[in-house]
């Protein structure tokens, strides 16, 4: 009997190391694997920032990281990340279609379309919609001043950039607490929520678990939110479509119906892609820019001689002007630095989007198959000593040369870098510089004397949120 318990016990403790991983051949080193566990366990879920740092550390600035029984390669540092997204930009700009949130969304356009053809037509279409439609343009910036209007009426409510993304993809301007906003942000916010937390990155490494009634279950319960928020764009199609005159488009969707007009049976445009490219694009362009700017004044608050400097400055450039245009940038070198430093603190994608490899490559003389899923630690490259000046503090001068000149140094990368950058880029720069100038000339913006010491510890997600914290808002004399 004896016998037969250390043959059995014998008999696990194999079948239990062969289904430990195994690093393939020259692979980036990394910390011990468990069987079906991976590295797992030398997580917090939660929020991993702080454990992929330590083992950043450890094993350098490529190193693997194996969620149950998939190898990963995390890519820390401007060097690993220039090589992989610039100049290996195809061989990295997979992206990876076996995880949670490709489950919930089964239609697929920009974020979450692997790289092909669909993905490069898609691609290419966005950006020259976006820039026929004023990205760039003064009639952009004519946009955003009417939003601006707006958001001071509303600075008690909120304070963001909503409508200026659905008046391009939809040609309607839509109030704060119109539901088609709200639902649109509950539903994506809610999924992405989830997608960044540890039942998400569970449900990737462990297959097994994925027909259990566990939390992670709500982001598909959540897929009837999607379900609303796609019938109502739907909606809006169905209106565009009665209303539109071909070759003479008002807004995304005409473009995007004019398109598919011209392209054969077999084009990868369809009305299923145009409704998720617009919730897509509705999301990216406004969850960003709204959390950089609740922690842009969270700090500017707390730091009253920059904000003091920043208004000297722009009242300066702006002494007889109505109103504050892009190119005024050029003139206000210190207000550029504090916006990019606030961009850097921010670190509002710190782990980008996940990449997967499209080919068999090479990394810093490693070997990478294809396939592999590749975890961008941006925290990294914006905090990178050696890079900054002052990396683990605020201070515009991280942005500023000894001439007081604005300069952007290579490490500057909130929006990742190469083929699958963010698309909204562009227009994310030119709200948050008009959005600050103009509120920051009107308003002077106060830490209350009663609300204690600031928490400036941000909300790991899908994207980095600051607390929620008082504010106080006077006119300035």
């Amino acid at each position: 009997m004896f016998l037969s318990l250390v043959l059995l016990g014998l008999c696990i403790c194999i079948i239990i190391l062969q289904l430990r991983p195994r690093r393939p051949k020259n692979f980036p080193p990394g910390t011990p694997v468990l069987p079906i566990l991976g590295n797992t366990l030398h997580l917090n879920l939660q929020n991993p920032l702080e454990d992929l740092d330590k083992l950043r550390k450890s094993y350098g600035d490529v190193y693997s990281l194996f969620l149950g029984h998939k190898p990963n390669v995390v890519i820390n540092g401007v060097k690993p990340m220039k090589e992989a997204m610039m100049i290996k930009a195809a061989e990295f700009a997979g992206r990876p279609q076996d995880t949670f949130i490709n489950d919930v969304f089964s239609v697929k356009a920009l974020i979450f379309a692997d790289y092909g053809t669909s993905w490069r037509e898609h691609r290419r279409f966005a950006l020259m919609t976006l820039r026929n439609f004023g990205l760039g343009k003064k009639s952009m910036e004519d946009r955003i001043h009417d939003e601006i209007q707006h958001t001071i009426k509303t600075l008690d409510k909120s304070i963001g950039m909503t409508s200026v993304g659905s008046h391009i993809l939809f040609g309607t301007r839509y109030e704060y607490d119109d539901e088609f906003i709200t639902t649109v942000i509950q539903c994506v916010t809610e999924i992405t929520k989830i997608a960044n937390g540890p039942w998400a990155m569970l449900y990737d490494t462990l297959p097994f678990i994925r027909n259990l009634p566990l939390p992670f279950s709500k982001a598909f319960n959540e897929g009837k939110h999607y379900s609303r928020c796609s019938g109502l764009v739907l909606r809006l199609l169905n209106e565009h479509k009665k209303t539109r005159v071909p070759g003479e488009p008002r807004d995304f969707l005409d473009c995007y119906l004019d398109e598919m007009e011209k392209k054969a049976d077999d084009s990868s445009f369809s009305e299923d892609k145009l409704i998720f490219t617009g919730i897509e694009l509705m999301f990216a362009g406004t969850d960003t820019t709204s959390n950089t700017l609740l922690t842009a004044f969270l700090y500017l608050m707390n730091h009253p001689h920059i904000q003091e400097r920043c208004q000297q400055e722009i009242d300066r450039v702006l002494e007889g002007k109505d109103q504050v245009c892009f190119d005024d940038r050029h003139q206000m070198p210190y207000m550029q630095a504090v916006i990019h430093e606030l961009q850097r603190i921010a670190n509002t994608l710190p782990l980008s989007a996940f990449h997967c490899t499209t080919k068999d490559t090479e990394l810093m003389g490693y070997s990478i198959p294809r396939g592999t899923m590749i975890i961008q630690n941006l925290s990294s490259v914006l905090n990178e000593e050696g890079q900054w000046k002052y990396p683990h503090e605020f201070n515009p001068e991280n942005f500023l040369n000894d001439q007081g000149e604005f300069v952007k140094p290579d490490a500057f990368m909130p929006f990742s870098a190469g083929p699958r950058m963010c698309l909204g880029e562009g227009l994310a720069r030119m709200e948050l510089f008009l959005i600050m100038v103009t509120l920051l000339r009107k308003f002077k913006f106060i830490w209350p004397e009663d609300a204690g010491e600031p928490d400036y510890t941000l909300v790991f997600g899908a994207t980095m949120t600051p607390k929620p914290y008082p504010m106080k808002v006077q006119h300035r004399l």
